[in-house]
């Protein structure tokens, strides 16, 4: 089954690679954006990337990655106006289909959660998967054209745009900040701070530590191989915590931070964009409170499940 799973994932990417190239051809051919060269080549580059990525060498895929991102650190990378959105046929459509519009994702979701618990070895095409119960289900009871399927996963990657490679540039991030021996700094730094052998104070800090280290890195994937490393395991798994539960508990703590960071773009900066909400800093305000409730949960269930 994990060889299956493997290469379900690696068909996956390819699949995504080709929405992207696919991107990077509607970006090319919209004279309405004044930055479409950039933008096909970012998608394009993208594109590469996620379907060749196994096999090319490391450091072309690094070539890759910087080539991205100086198209994104001199704006050449942006969006016509193909995809303004017709307010009158989208309210049409929602008073029409109602709750059904929330049935896809409902899937997608059940489907990602369940998965790994009938294998172990679904991983992270677990998610994949999910989508693509999502979109079955979608095709079921929508009924659209398929190039209307096209279209919209076009207009959605364009508008979500250069943030939706934050994700996997952050979780290597965070690999790159174990292998230079950040997590040994923090342990060093948190040792003169936390009572040895004491485990509440390890959880705290290692609660604390993922959600201040993920509001700095934007995302909770990049902090978790730090902190865990640095925190979770010498001052909290070393104590007698339950590896699962501390793990499961320190990703879910980091989240936390990510509800209350602007660095989180695809979280909290994408949607006020997309909802053109006057309060750029409206989806934080109204995310923090929640955050710090969910934080001190974190600390008293990680205390008395892990122990």
């Amino acid at each position: 089954m994990a060889t299956f799973f493997d290469t379900a994932l690696e068909i996956f990417y390819i699949l995504m690679g080709l929405m992207f190239l696919y991107s990077g051809y509607s970006a090319f051919h919209d004279e309405t954006n004044d930055k479409r060269i950039g933008s096909a080549f970012f998608w394009w580059l993208l594109a590469v990337i996620f379907i060749a990525g196994k096999w090319l060498p490391y450091w072309f895929s690094g070539l890759l990655v910087v080539l991205i991102g100086c198209l994104t650190l001199f704006k050449q990378v942006g969006i016509g106006t193909q995809f303004k959105n017709d307010d009158d046929k989208a309210e049409a459509s929602a008073d029409k289909l109602g709750g059904k519009i929330f049935i896809p994702l409902v899937t997608m979701a059940v489907v990602a959660l369940v998965l790994p618990f009938l294998f172990q070895e679904a991983g992270a095409s677990a998610v994949a998967f999910g989508a693509l119960g999502g979109l079955l289900v979608a095709l079921v009871i929508f009924k659209p054209k398929p190039k209307e399927i096209i279209q919209e996963s076009d207009r959605m990657v364009q508008q979500v745009g250069t943030t939706s490679i934050l994700p996997q540039l952050l979780a290597a991030l965070g690999a790159i900040f174990v292998a230079a021996g950040v997590g040994d700094v923090v342990s060093q730094l948190i040792s003169q701070a936390v009572p040895a052998g004491n485990p509440f104070w390890g959880v705290v800090a290692y609660v604390l530590g993922m959600a201040v280290f993920t509001m700095i890195m934007g995302n909770a994937f990049a902090a978790f191989t730090v902190i865990t490393a640095g925190i979770g395991i010498p001052f909290v798994i070393s104590q007698g915590g339950d590896p699962v539960v501390v793990c499961a508990l320190g990703m879910t703590a980091g989240f936390c931070g990510t509800l209350m960071t602007p660095m989180a773009g695809n979280f909290n900066v994408l949607p006020v964009a997309l909802l053109e909400m006057k309060d750029e800093n409206g989806v934080l305000k109204a995310q923090i409170p929640f955050a710090v409730v969910l934080l001190v949960f974190h600390i008293v269930v990680m205390y008395f499940w892990a122990f």
